[in-house]
């Protein structure tokens, strides 16, 4: 919560002691220790801006009935000093509270001071987080899934430095194993049928098929003719796969970019083949007893740590694929000593997280400091029926096809609407719509709105002044009311966006936010006669622009000053 809120609740939370400690003293309630309490905001503001279940909490240990108890709070309570001139009882027992006027001048007066630093706290102590997102395979394009993981990814990120982490963000390149051997397979034979043809050399049944796959192979023949037809099978595919792959990877950086992802680290999955890291995680989990053989392979005793068994390293003596993830994850929370790392992940890896979970728990580490979020699968809909081919290019939509038809803006802001768990029908057509049914175009068309009003007003020679107390004590009306309440709780939800890493939380809270601050435009007339009003709801205009875009910059979303 913003600093000024978190004054108001402790103080709050200072006077119910202090009455508690009161109605103790004078026999109104018996001597005990005093309940631990929560205060929250009620879900129909007309019961207060703050309410406490300190009556509820209390029964027990006092026994007594709830709304004695609060009786017995509420004649003893003293909110001079406070954010708070109203205490009413409600229910059962429930303790409601009320922000008085100068509560709602001063959060006006904070947002102006902290400007676009309002919304950042320390929440998260310095502590540095390692956020790890879309991550897909070098190669072939990107799907529509890793559209979402990287806004998801990219978002989270976001939150967490507003909200006081230290954060980095991280792509780990799959350069390595099976699918890095297929590709360098289907690269082979797309080359070699150009020389021989098709009938001649077989296409691998579980190779890559696509396009980019043919024109790899062409461009490497253009490049170095037929050279490589007659080379070994290892020297052919080595070739091939070091021209086509830095290319691929580089495709992702440009595509990614566009998308305006950037990363802090790019890491390379053959690094931790080449540095020994992942033999030296084998050895340290023999060490630590949690290995056993079977049948010639290594396997991992799941069962001791909340896992099932599963194999580390094959007869072959070839290691599974989970094993560079374990020396990978060891990395990030030894090695390089990030207090959590954050895997995006798609949901098909639901197996996969308790088995790594186990296999750190058994090096020693912390199974918590690694947290993953788990997003369900995306599906295109255009005209209300489910659609897999890219209208302009009659192919499969990537993240590169989609962006072809839909603005980054609306992709950014459409796919954080959501969250994690939760599937998506991303609507192709409500993607490009600019009208107020497009969710990013409602948000953004208030803030164009406001910059509206400070154009007209300029154009009359009025111009944004600072606001003293007595000037902002004249914003009383209930949508003035309500649009600042709303402002004053922006540095929480990005608090709580970052607890449940969830950051469609602030998607929904500018989606508030504009819906409360058009409902203010439309019953309060910000130019008038009265001097000292306008200057008032004019900051209150700014104030909202300084928080609306705060918010879009945590999704990287344009905030236009006309539309």
């Amino acid at each position: 919560m913003s600093q000024l809120v978190a004054t108001a609740t402790t103080q709050l939370r200072g006077a119910l002691a202090q009455a508690m400690q009161a109605a103790m003293e004078k026999g109104q309630l018996p001597q005990a220790p005093l309940p631990s309490i929560s205060l929250e905001v009620p879900a129909d503001r007309s019961h207060g801006d703050w309410s406490c279940n300190a009556a509820m909490a209390g029964a027990r240990t006092f026994r007594m009935a709830p709304v004695k108890i609060a009786q017995a709070i509420q004649e003893n309570l003293d909110l001079s000093g406070t954010y708070f001139d109203k205490c009413e009882i409600a229910g059962p027992g429930f303790l409601n509270f009320t922000y008085e006027p100068r509560f709602y001048g001063e959060v006006l007066q904070d947002i102006h001071r902290l400007g676009g630093d309002y919304g950042r706290s320390d929440y998260g102590q310095g502590k540095r987080v390692l956020v790890e997102f879309v991550s897909a395979n070098p190669t072939g394009p990107m799907h529509i899934g890793n559209a979402r993981g990287g806004v998801l990814g990219d978002a989270l990120a976001s939150v967490l430095d507003a909200a006081g982490y230290q954060v980095e963000r991280e792509f780990y390149i799959n350069d390595a194993g099976n699918q890095v051997n297929k590709f360098g397979a289907s690269l082979e034979a797309r080359y070699l049928q150009l020389y021989k043809g098709e009938e001649a050399v077989p296409f691998p049944e579980d190779g890559y098929k696509g396009e980019d796959i043919i024109a790899h192979a062409k461009n490497f023949a253009q490049e170095y003719g037929d050279k490589y037809v007659q080379a070994s099978e290892e020297e052919r595919r080595a070739a091939l796969v070091a021209y086509a792959l830095p290319k691929n990877i580089q495709g992702l950086h440009d595509d990614l970019a566009r998308y305006r992802v950037e990363y802090d680290n790019w890491f390379k999955e053959s690094s931790l083949h080449e540095n020994g890291a992942v033999g030296r995680v084998v050895e340290l989990l023999k060490e630590k007893g949690a290995t056993y053989e079977k049948e010639g392979a290594t396997w991992f005793h799941g069962e001791a740590y909340g896992s099932e068994d599963f194999v580390l390293v094959r007869g072959n003596g070839v290691p599974t694929y989970v094993v560079p993830d374990i020396a990978y994850h060891y990395g990030k929370l030894v090695t390089r000593g990030f207090d959590l790392a954050i895997d995006v992940l798609g949901a098909d890896h639901h197996g996969y997280v308790p088995r790594l979970k186990a296999a750190l728990t058994a090096l020693g580490v912390d199974a918590d400091k690694l947290q993953v979020v788990l997003m369900q699968m995306v599906r295109l809909v255009r005209d209300g029926e489910i659609v897999k081919a890219s209208k302009r290019s009659g192919k499969a939509i990537t993240l590169v096809t989609l962006l072809d038809e839909v603005p980054v803006d609306a992709a950014r802001f459409l796919f954080n609407s959501y969250e994690a768990n939760t599937r998506i029908d991303f609507d192709l057509d409500l993607a490009v719509q600019q009208d107020s049914q497009n969710p990013v175009y409602y948000v953004q068309y208030a803030h164009a709105r406001i910059c509206s009003i400070l154009k007209n007003l300029a154009a009359d020679g009025i111009q944004p002044r600072e606001c003293g107390a007595q000037e902002l004590s004249r914003l009383t009306a209930p949508e003035e009311l309500e649009l600042i309440r709303h402002l004053s709780s922006y540095t929480g939800e990005v608090q709580a966006a970052a607890k449940g890493m969830d950051p469609s939380k602030i998607t929904r809270y500018v989606m508030n936010l504009s819906t409360l601050f058009h409902k203010f435009y439309n019953a309060c007339r910000v130019k008038g006669s009265d001097e000292a009003l306008q200057a008032a709801r004019l900051y209150l205009c700014t104030a909202t622009r300084t928080v609306l875009e705060n918010g879009l910059e945590l999704f990287k979303v344009t905030a236009p000053e006309s539309m």
